[in-house]
C-alpha cells in the first residue's frame, strides 16, 4: 500500500492552476525528490502532501484513506516539513528542539540530547537560536522535526545555500533515518546533484504537472522525456 495516492489532483490560487498531478503513488519508507524551476509547483506539492491545504480538485489517500479537508491531528503528527527557511523560537536550540515533545505532551526520555548529538549541535544545547547561522538553524530544525520519529519527512529545499559541510552533515542524516528507520522522505530541490546523491526516485515537475517520475539511475541516465533529458543538462526549457 502506497503511504500517498494522488489522483487527479490540482491546486488553484487566484484563479490560477499551479498544481495538476494526475497520479502519484509513494510508497512506505522510499525517498523521492522533487526537482523543478521555480514556480514549478513544488512547495505547493508539499503543502499538500503536509495537509497544510487541501486540493480544489482530486483526491488524496494516505495510507489508503481518503484524506478529509481538515484532516485529524493524529494523521496530522506522522508528517513533519522541514521548511527552506525554518522559523525557531527565541530560545535556546535545546528548547526548541524538545517544543514538539512538550506540545504534544511527550517526555524528552534522552531523545532531544540524542538528536542535538547526532546533528553536532550538543555545543550549542544553550544558545539562543537567533545567534546561530544559517547551517545550523537548518539543522535545529531538522533536529526539532526528527525528535518526534515521524513516519513522513518532507523537506523543502532543505540546504539551499548552505556550505558542504552541512549540506553533507543534513545529506547523511536524512539518508540514515530513511534506510534505518524507514522514514518515508519527500525532497523538494532545485539542486539535482542532491537528488541523484541521495534519491530512489525522481519526479520533475514543470509548470505543475509531473513530466517524469522515475528510478534515479533511469532519470538522469535514460530519461524518457526530452523536456527531463533537458532539465537534468542545465538547458533553460522554462
Amino acid at each position: 500500500m502506497s503511504v500517498y495516492r494522488l489522483r487527479g489532483v490540482q491546486r488553484r490560487y487566484a484563479g490560477r492552476t499551479v498544481l495538476d498531478v494526475g497520479h502519484l503513488a509513494i510508497s512506505p519508507g522510499e525517498m523521492l525528490a522533487i526537482v523543478g524551476p521555480s514556480g514549478a509547483g513544488k512547495s505547493t506539492l508539499l503543502r499538500l502532501l503536509n495537509f497544510l491545504e487541501p486540493p480544489d480538485a482530486g483526491s488524496i489517500l494516505f495510507d489508503g484513506q481518503p484524506v478529509p479537508s481538515s484532516p485529524p491531528l493524529a494523521i496530522r503528527r506522522r508528517v513533519t516539513t522541514v521548511f527552506q527557511r525554518p522559523v525557531l523560537l527565541n530560545r535556546s536550540v535545546r528548547d526548541n528542539v524538545a517544543y514538539g515533545l512538550r506540545l504534544r505532551g511527550e517526555p524528552p526520555d534522552g531523545r532531544v540530547e540524542e538528536m542535538l548529538a547526532r546533528m553536532a549541535l550538543t555545543p550549542l544545547a544553550r544558545a539562543p537560536a537567533h545567534q546561530l547561522s544559517g547551517g545550523e538553524i537548518q539543522r535545529v530544525a531538522l533536529a526539532r522535526a526528527l525528535v518526534l520519529h515521524p513516519d513522513v519527512l518532507l523537506l523543502d529545499e532543505p540546504t539551499a545555500n548552505l556550505d558542504p559541510y552541512n549540506v553533507a552533515l543534513i545529506e547523511s542524516i536524512v539518508q540514515e533515518q530513511n534506510a534505518g528507520l524507514r522514514v518515508t522522505v519527500v525532497l523538494v530541490t532545485h539542486n539535482v546533484f542532491q537528488a541523484r546523491r541521495i534519491a530512489g526516485r525522481v519526479g520533475l515537475l514543470l509548470d505543475g504537472r509531473l513530466i517524469e517520475i522515475a528510478p534515479a539511475v533511469d532519470f538522469f541516465e535514460r530519461p524518457g522525456d526530452p523536456r527531463t533529458s533537458a532539465f537534468v543538462k542545465g538547458e533553460m526549457i522554462y
